[in-house]
């Protein structure tokens, strides 16, 4: 589905908001609604037993990660298991602000989780397609796999 064949509210959203605040904007009440599972192994613990409740995984490295092999096995994995379970996924550009969103959202920046590499979010009690960030980054998904790009990139924008 492009934008152009989305209904005219989605269109009107989808030209206004970047994928990254659209990203953004979801992780803000996510958090809020205590939907977001974060760590690689919680993240596996979670695909585990109820991979139908997950609607997106992110996965975040930033160039030293990327060395990380055990880290980069664990993607491998997690990735196989969404695509498997039709499980939007997008890889995080800067993991340093997907980490200043969860550390502010989830404790006030008090404690440090010890893992933010990958980030799952869950589905909200109400249908999924009411919320329009979630609807947008679906949408950035599918868009990207028509491209053959089956974990499109997203940046998250900067404050």
């Amino acid at each position: 589905m492009t934008l152009e064949e989305l209904p005219g509210e989605q269109q009107a959203m989808g030209r206004m908001e970047t994928p990254g605040s659209a990203l953004e904007e979801l992780l803000s009440k996510a958090l809020n609604q205590r939907r977001v599972t974060v760590g690689v192994y919680e993240a596996a613990k979670l695909l585990n037993v109820d991979p139908d409740n997950v609607v997106l995984c992110l996965l975040a490295a930033d160039e030293e990660d990327d060395r990380d092999v055990a880290l980069q096995i664990h993607f491998t994995l997690i990735q196989a298991f969404c695509c498997e379970n039709d499980i939007n996924i997008l890889r995080v550009s800067n993991p340093g602000r997907l980490a200043e969103l969860l550390l502010l959202g989830a404790s006030g920046g008090a404690e440090q989780p010890a893992d933010l590499h990958c980030v799952l979010v869950t589905n909200p009690h109400a249908s999924q397609w009411k919320d329009p960030a979630l609807s947008q980054l679906i949408c950035f998904c599918q868009e990207n796999r028509y491209k053959d790009q089956w974990v499109p990139v997203i940046n998250l924008p900067e404050r």
